[in-house]
């Protein structure tokens, strides 16, 4: 059975390269929060209307709206890589609320550890190659500003609760993937 994943990491840590990766290799779907909006914008439906500017702005989405987002995501099939969402404790709350709900607990979190310069330079080539508007230097700032006020403490909170792997996300894309292989394979001898 695919496992169900949640991945958590400063903007630009690599969440969402590795998560295609993992949906990829265990054949789980990939869902990206901000992919989601972002396609919602460029399609103008009434999400992508209603976020548009809070997303320019490196704000975050309403906890609601972000809720519904991904309960009708994860009912759609087997196993699940969650990636970038939550991003504050009501999220995260919310989140694991909801996922007992519908019976599909995470396995296994992953937060990817790497710098703040890091980040800021991954998110600044980032811009240029995908032409991303949303990668200002100021909403970059805003971002990392909040990744460590809102986000941080629900690393903690998955720490404490037994279900968090840290890994080191300087490494090359390879390397960063067989460390979370290797967690995967653990979590799959515990079930």
């Amino acid at each position: 059975m695919p496992p169900n994943v949640l991945l958590l990491g400063i903007q630009g840590s690599g969440k969402g390269t590795q998560a295609k990766r993992i949906a990829s290799e265990y054949d789980s779907p990939h869902v990206a929060t901000g992919d989601i909006l972002r396609k919602a914008i460029d399609d103008g439906t009434p999400l992508g209307r209603q976020v548009e500017d809070i997303l320019a702005r490196g704000e975050l989405v309403p906890d609601a709206t972000m809720i519904d987002l991904i309960r009708e995501r994860l009912t759609e099939s087997e196993g699940f890589v969650l990636d970038g969402f939550p991003r504050t404790m009501a999220q995260a709350e919310a989140l694991d609320d909801m996922l007992a709900e519908i019976g599909r607990p995470l396995d296994v979190v992953f937060v990817l550890q790497v710098p703040d310069d890091v980040a800021r330079e991954r998110l600044a080539k980032r811009a240029v190659e995908e032409g991303r508007a949303d990668d200002t230097p100021d909403a970059i700032d805003t971002r990392i500003a909040t990744y460590h006020r809102e986000t941080e403490p629900i690393v903690e909170h998955y720490r404490a609760r037994g279900s968090l792997v840290p890994i080191p996300g300087t490494g090359t894309v390879e390397e960063v993937f067989r460390q979370i292989q290797d967690a995967l394979e653990q979590v799959a001898v515990r079930q």
